[in-house]
């Protein structure tokens, strides 16, 4: 007797959870014929404008790991110039953070009369341009500086810095 009770209890609750299945289960959307648009990234880099009037640089597209920041939040990467702009948190210096895990990162900028690039806790590659030509790409280890070209009008062409990467 107390098997069949156990039986036709458990047959009870089997036909509950069945029934509560069976009433949860979800029934088809009706659906649009117009398909979602697709988001599509382009990388450019976000308030590009707004930065360009303002600083007077133009970020163009990265991976969104190479940041600019004011230099009193983060000095991991220093762009020295001998441009002067009123946006710019320290005369002659921009300033990059390195978001994420800080190993990789790309940005394609324009930042003219650059004459040094000092670097903290990340190695990097600088591409730079002089007279419309590209230039060998300059590598700087962790902590380190490099004077990269004519920043000042002095003899030679103004260097321009048109690519940084992080490389670790």
């Amino acid at each position: 007797m107390l098997i069949a009770g156990a039986i036709g209890a458990g047959s009870v609750i089997a036909g509950i959870s069945a029934s509560g299945l069976a009433a949860a289960a979800p029934t088809p959307a009706a659906t649009d014929d117009a398909t979602p648009p697709f988001a599509v990234e382009n990388f450019d880099y976000p308030n590009a404008a707004k930065i360009f009037q303002e600083q007077g640089i133009a970020l163009r597209k990265g991976d969104g790991r190479i940041l600019l920041v004011d230099c009193k939040v983060s000095r991991q990467i220093q762009v020295l110039t001998s441009v002067n702009h009123p946006g710019q948190s320290e005369p002659g210096v921009y300033c990059f953070k390195v978001a994420g895990t800080g190993k990789t990162g790309y940005l394609e900028l324009q930042v003219p009369s650059v004459y040094s690039i000092m670097t903290g806790d990340v190695a990097v590659r600088a591409k730079l341009r002089v007279d419309g030509k590209d230039q060998e790409p300059v590598v700087l280890s962790k902590n380190d500086a490099v004077g990269v070209g004519v920043g000042a009008p002095v003899p030679g062409p103004a260097t321009t810095l048109v690519e940084l990467r992080v490389t670790g």
